[in-house]
């Protein structure tokens, strides 16, 4: 086949592809919306502000503040436990690491990475859970229990990018440090790390993103009630756990509030992945 025949073919299959990612993501936008978001208008901040979620009630009651409260409070732990291990695990691989152990390391992080949820599920069961009630108290089930459980799940997508980042940093900002006389450890933590801030931040929003949506984990261990709560020690609701949890026997306007509330998880995680690019923009811009 002719070199420029092949060239304008690849460029189609590339657009093609490019044009099937693009209909996948409006076809969902589309399904979600559809059923979700004449719910939302109907019900306003009675249904996003709304602290009671009984469904099966005569009137009934769909408030999912306790579910936004939820999954933002055990995404935020699990990114407390999370990302600064991820971030110095990635600095421990792409600068400390011998080539034996890094090729030691990196197929067990891949390995992680492609472990199902469910079985995270199990083993927070059996390790995390009891371990909880054993030596701090509750239940076990609970707050904290989620948030540590998440916090060993977006490891593996935290420290690959992360990773990948520092390594892509020219080699020759980390040298020209060491030769103008600061450490090792300096040159690292002021030089190269600053300079793979788009791609750490990166792998932080895509952890994040990887909490706040995870289900079938988190519904194992989280405790499942529709409640604000101080105590982590107390279980609760997330937003994707409630979809899950209903689905199955909802019909009616309880249906349509599920897919509301998959309405408002969607709408955060485009707010993350927003505020993401608009950090990106403005680093890009202050460093041109």
């Amino acid at each position: 086949m002719d070199g420029k025949l092949k060239e304008k073919l690849m460029k189609y299959v590339f657009m093609a592809a490019s044009i099937i990612s693009i209909a996948a993501f409006i076809v969902i936008c589309y399904f979600i919306f559809k059923t979700g978001l004449p719910f939302i208008l109907r019900h306003g901040f009675d249904f996003v502000l709304g602290t009671k979620w009984s469904p099966a009630t005569n009137p009934p009651s769909y408030g999912i503040l306790p579910m936004i409260y939820a999954s933002f409070v055990v995404t935020f732990f699990a990114s407390l436990i999370g990302v600064p291990i991820g971030i110095f695990a990635a600095l421990f691989l792409a600068f400390e690491a011998g080539p034996k152990m890094k090729k030691l390391l990196t197929p067990m992080l891949n390995l992680m990475a492609g472990i199902p949820s469910i079985i995270y599920g199990f083993f927070a069961l059996q390790t995390i859970v009891p371990f909880i009630r054993e030596y701090i108290g509750g239940h076990g089930i609970s707050i904290l229990a989620a948030s540590i459980l998440l916090g060993i799940m977006i490891l593996p997508t935290i420290i690959a990018i992360s990773e990948a980042g520092l390594e892509a940093v020219n080699r020759k900002y980390y040298e020209a440090s060491v030769a103008l006389g600061a450490s090792h450890g300096r040159s690292v933590m002021k030089i190269v790390l600053p300079a793979a801030k788009n791609s750490i931040l990166a792998a932080v929003i895509l952890g994040i993103g990887r909490a706040i949506g995870e289900t079938m984990a988190t519904i194992l261990v989280v405790g499942n009630q529709a409640r604000i709560t101080t105590d982590i020690l107390k279980g609760i609701r997330t937003l994707t756990a409630n979809v899950v949890l209903e689905m199955g026997y909802a019909a009616g306007e309880h249906m349509e509030a599920l897919f509301a509330t998959a309405c408002i998880l969607f709408i955060f995680i485009l707010i993350i992945n927003g505020m993401f690019l608009m950090f990106k923009g403005r680093s890009s811009k202050n460093e041109g």
